[in-house]
């Protein structure tokens, strides 16, 4: 078998590899178990930085 005739099911596997990949990254970040620690890591933004002078209005 060429590679020339291979091709067409390696990219079949890849596609597949990576969406297989991709489900399992959702289904890491929405597991139950997970989901206190990720509304914490969301609500970094919002937080003032403590170490940050706060910036003078005139």
């Amino acid at each position: 078998m060429s590679m020339h005739e291979l091709m067409p099911f390696l990219k079949s596997l890849w596609t597949v590899w990576f969406f297989a990949m991709f489900i399992a990254a959702v289904a890491w970040a929405m597991w139950p178990s997970r989901r206190q620690n990720m509304e914490e890591m969301g609500r970094i933004p919002l937080e003032d930085d403590p170490t940050r002078p706060a910036s003078k209005k005139a």
